[in-house]
């Protein structure tokens, strides 16, 4: 767990649903500052290491867990795994008193987010969509960036608390803004990826040094966060740093989905994700999203 400082603010019952590689550091930063916090999760061996780890208690359903909560956080795979969760005789939905906002951090379909605030409102609670960005040391340090979607006072009651795992939480517009702005930002990664792949790959082969030419044009207009945190790594083929191709893929196809619905022309996305294929095939499924320049050399 990092050092991060947590700023003083009333402390919440709180619930966190999924205690995968991001969901286990975010819940226990909430523990850390302060708040009351429940535990579900599905392998439950998890959730009895999470309790020892940081307090609080873990129970047996996403009912139980939300029971008396202000806040209900979640953190899953995807949109079957989200509905899993939420909706149902034990989903979260089932168990939150009137009032309660459920905040979901999953990167998941605008459509699932549309759905879900729907049911919330017909039970009297709030849905904001919430998905997050910098991977698994951002919620480890506690320094995540998260865009989110839905009603705006439900949104200033969750925004300070969802701090303690944050540097950035935003509120982009109604239900389903907080997903498809997560979208822009994986078109945008896709992208820049493979442009800092093919560099470095063009000058490998023309026998520069290549961690001084970034340390040259990381000061110019070529800079990015993905040239200076993975730019050395990728000229060291060392791609065991985060973000994982399976989970990119799987964005991609959020975003391709979308793309057809509103009839945006995303080129260059497409054939990025195309490229992640290859590295699936290769074997890379678990490497991060950096090693496309293994297609390269």
């Amino acid at each position: 767990m990092s050092n991060k400082s947590y700023e003083p603010i009333a402390p919440h019952s709180v619930a966190f649903l999924g205690l995968g590689v991001m969901g286990y550091p975010m819940a226990g930063h909430l523990a850390r500052a302060g708040h009351r916090v429940t535990v579900y999760n599905r392998t439950q061996a998890k959730a009895a290491q999470w309790v020892a780890e940081y307090g609080g208690r873990s129970v047996g359903t996403p009912k139980e867990a939300a029971d008396g909560a202000d806040i209900v956080f979640c953190c899953v795979g995807n949109d079957d795994d989200l509905r899993s969760v939420v909706l149902g005789n034990d989903g979260a939905l089932a168990g939150m008193k009137s009032g309660a906002i459920f905040v979901d951090h999953t990167t998941a379909s605008a459509q699932v987010a549309r759905e879900l605030d729907s049911e919330a409102r017909q039970r009297g609670l709030h849905f904001i969509d919430a998905p997050v960005s910098g991977g698994n040391l951002g919620a480890i340090n506690g320094m995540l960036t998260v865009m989110c979607g839905g009603d705006d006072k439900a949104f200033a009651t969750i925004q300070p608390v969802a701090m303690a795992f944050s540097k950035a939480v935003t509120l982009l517009g109604e239900s389903g803004a907080g997903q498809l702005a997560k979208m822009v930002n994986q078109i945008a990664i896709a992208g820049l990826v493979q442009g800092l792949a093919e560099a470095i790959a063009f000058g490998d082969k023309a026998g520069l040094d290549m961690k001084a030419v970034l340390g040259v044009i990381g000061k110019g207009a070529a800079q990015s966060w993905q040239m200076d945190n993975r730019g050395p790594t990728m000229i060291d083929g060392k791609f065991d740093f985060g973000f994982a191709v399976d989970w990119m893929r799987k964005d991609l196809g959020l975003v391709l989905d979308e793309a057809k619905r509103n009839g945006s022309r995303l080129p260059v996305t497409a054939l990025v994700d195309q490229f992640y294929a290859d590295i699936q095939a290769m074997g890379g499924n678990r490497w991060d999203t950096s090693s496309l320049i293994r297609r390269l050399r």
